[in-house]
């Protein structure tokens, strides 16, 4: 499979324009290194996952950025945190030179630590996130639901799944995860990920996981940060404004890969896909965090909430742009019946949007709410 272009490319070529440095972030094999490598190829790359780099800066810190001072990427700079003086130096002696670095690390609260110490005000930051739907081909979207959207995978076509889930996995727990925390047992850190993952797109429940895994709620906290500091799972809060009801105050899990979520729960084909008991949790997690890539991919700087009061009334995602929102409910299901748009035709104001997303056809019957197939929604 030929290079696929990335729609963060656009924000990042404007970036390279006005910043001195750029933070890209995002899971380990969505795509950094690829991208950066594919649309700049007259800088330097420096990869500090070869021991080398790390060896050769520490044994002359000044000789380093003599020989590295400008169109640089330096990938996994977490790994070399001293680094970070020397480039926040480099750049304040000349603040008119754009795109003279670009700093790449899979963990994102590691590298904002840094960053907000030492380079505050100089960087511009980006998150790539694995394929999101118009990036992958059309003859694979559709399994892309269950299979999720890393680009290693879609290059070959999804094939031996679990045995690339399992090895990245692997890889996760025992590089990533013990260099941005002491997590102590992780046969327990790991059993959380699978039950998060059997419960994604349900409420955040710290006292049950604690009860489940035998471990403090102050644990569990520590435990969810981290899997959001990789990017393995990301909250969805609850909108807070008053809509005259009192509303469910815990946030929501999701994955920012389906495809690892069918690892854990152990869904390998279609069929288990659609027929099982997580079929509409995994299409919600699907929708949800596609539009999280394109929020992100795009830098719309909209914040993203979900509905849900006290007397079941329930809006699986608001997409809150300020100047107005987007009321998005998600049905799994291929048939349309009217009370599936209930919900936010009765929230939506005059200046926002409604949607109901869902399998089956798109429709125009409702002035208010827009009745679209998903890969109708999504491709726009």
């Amino acid at each position: 499979m030929s290079y696929q272009h990335r729609v963060l490319e656009q924000k990042l070529n404007e970036y390279l324009g006005f910043f001195s440095i750029i933070g890209l972030t995002g899971p380990r094999q969505s795509g950094k290194s690829t991208l950066l490598l594919k649309i700049l190829p007259k800088y330097t790359y420096v990869n500090f996952d070869d021991i080398r780099f790390i060896e050769a800066f520490y044994d002359d810190p000044e000789k380093f950025m003599r020989i590295y001072h400008d169109k640089v990427i330096f990938d996994e700079v977490q790994r070399v945190p001293e680094l970070f003086l020397y480039i926040k130096m480099a750049v304040d002696k000349d603040r008119t030179r754009c795109g003279k670095f670009v700093l790449t690390g899979s963990g994102q609260f590691v590298l904002m630590q840094h960053i907000l110490e030492s380079l505050a005000g100089r960087i511009g930051l980006l998150s790539l996130l694995p394929y999101q739907f118009t990036e992958i081909p059309p003859d694979l979207r559709e399994g892309s639901v269950f299979r999720g959207g890393y680009p290693e995978l879609v290059g070959k076509q999804y094939r031996l799944m679990e045995d690339w889930f399992s090895s990245y996995m692997d890889t996760y727990l025992n590089k990533d995860v013990r260099l941005l925390a002491n997590i102590g047992d992780l046969r327990d850190f790991s059993r959380l990920i699978h039950l998060l993952a059997a419960n994604t797109a349900q409420a955040l429940n710290l006292s049950r996981y604690a009860n489940d895994l035998g471990v403090d709620v102050k644990t569990v906290k520590k435990w969810i940060s981290v899997l959001e500091a990789s990017y393995i799972i990301f909250l969805l809060p609850p909108y807070h404004n008053n809509y005259g009801k009192r509303i469910v105050k815990s946030p929501k899990i999701y994955f920012y890969d389906t495809g690892l979520v069918s690892y854990l729960v152990g869904i390998t084909e279609r069929a288990h896909y659609e027929k099982g008991p997580m079929a509409g949790s995994l299409f919600e997690n699907y929708i949800i965090s596609e539009v999280t890539k394109r929020e992100l991919h795009q830098k719309s700087n909209a914040e993203l909430f979900y509905y849900r009061t006290n007397h079941g009334v329930e809006v699986d995602l608001i997409i809150d742009r300020k100047q107005n929102k987007e009321f998005i409910e998600i049905k799994s299901t291929e048939t349309y019946t009217a009370r599936m748009k209930s919900a936010v035709a009765g929230l939506v104001g005059e200046e926002d949007k409604a949607f109901l997303i869902y399998k089956g056809e798109t429709l125009n019957l409702d002035p208010v709410v827009q009745i679209v197939n998903y890969k109708q929604y999504l491709q726009r």
